[in-house]
């Protein structure tokens, strides 16, 4: 039985979203032990052991499981079976994937930022993969996933990521996200991304949205965390695909 930390969500039947912990891989120090994240300063060869162990959990290929080089942007692509071992097999600049396509999974990581799954509950299976930041949500990126669905109904999950009670920012930003989610999405300097993603989901006409409330700032054993650590610390991740 894998010793692998792993939550998954109990969403629509047709859809395996699964989100990882930082426990269950060889890697060491500050990146211990399930960093998934290749450009980390930890050992490549522990990454990929560490993707391997999750895609191997998860039912997924890691050899066409789809990956993007993650920038805090909101484009969102087609997902491509590149494969997750070779650091050099996802150049494409992207914080989010969708697929139609059965067994297509898809890595997003994440160190504090948002990983969101959201899906289509009709009868034509689709699933988005989102990695979703401060500025990924402003610039719209939760809405470009639900407009590369198409057509819903949708669902959705946002997994383990910084909450209203760690993620502080500065005074021009709390005013962006007042303005755009409200008010009480902001205390004081403190933003909650939580509330703002199921908000953005809500309004661009996801019905239903799930929302783990698991802040990756607060819990050093179970979760990386990129303000916490200073910047040396390791990526859990998301996979997800349609069964």
């Amino acid at each position: 039985m894998s010793d692998l930390d792993v939550i998954d969500w109990d969403g629509p039947a047709a859809y395996r979203v699964s989100f990882a912990t930082r426990r269950g891989g060889v890697s060491s120090g500050p990146y211990a032990s399930l960093n998934l994240g290749l450009l980390t300063e930890d050992d490549p060869e522990h990454v990929r052991e560490n993707r391997r162990r999750l895609c191997a959990e998860a039912g997924a290929d890691p050899h066409r499981t789809a990956i993007g080089r993650q920038v805090h942007g909101a484009d969102i692509s087609r997902a491509r079976p590149t494969g997750v071992l070779d650091g050099a097999a996802h150049p494409e600049l992207r914080d989010g994937m969708w697929s139609s396509e059965a067994g297509q999974a898809m890595l997003v990581l994440s160190a504090d930022c948002l990983p969101i799954a959201v899906c289509r509950t009709g009868e034509t299976p689709a699933l988005a993969a989102v990695h979703a930041g401060w500025r990924g949500l402003l610039a719209g990126i939760l809405e470009n996933a639900i407009s590369a669905l198409a057509h819903g109904p949708f669902a959705a999950v946002i997994g383990p990521g910084i909450g209203p009670c760690c993620y502080e920012v500065g005074s021009r930003v709390a005013a962006r996200f007042a303005s755009a989610y409200g008010a009480d999405a902001v205390r004081g300097r403190n933003v909650d991304l939580w509330t703002c993603a199921e908000r953005a989901l809500h309004n661009a006409g996801c019905g239903t949205v799930d929302c783990l409330d698991v802040c990756t700032a607060c819990d050093p054993d179970r979760f990386f965390s990129h303000r916490r650590d200073a910047g040396v610390t390791g990526r859990q991740g998301m996979i997800a695909f349609v069964r």
